[in-house]
């Protein structure tokens, strides 16, 4: 099995460019503190990456 990471919104995305909504909503986050736990591939580092500043990464 893929090593798994957790990804929490911790910032409003109010404010953010419509891209970086887009790179939120795709990640599967809708709600402030809400997580998903996502496989830990390139495509996701990438858009977590755009994102660095709203969201919060764990190692599952």
């Amino acid at each position: 099995m893929a090593k798994m990471i957790k990804i929490t919104l911790t910032k409003s995305t109010i404010g953010a460019s419509p891209k970086q909504k887009k790179v939120v909503e795709a990640l599967g986050l809708k709600k402030m503190h809400q997580t998903v736990e996502m496989a830990d591939t390139p495509q996701t580092r990438g858009a977590v990456a755009k994102v660095s500043h709203l969201v919060t990464v764990e190692e599952a």
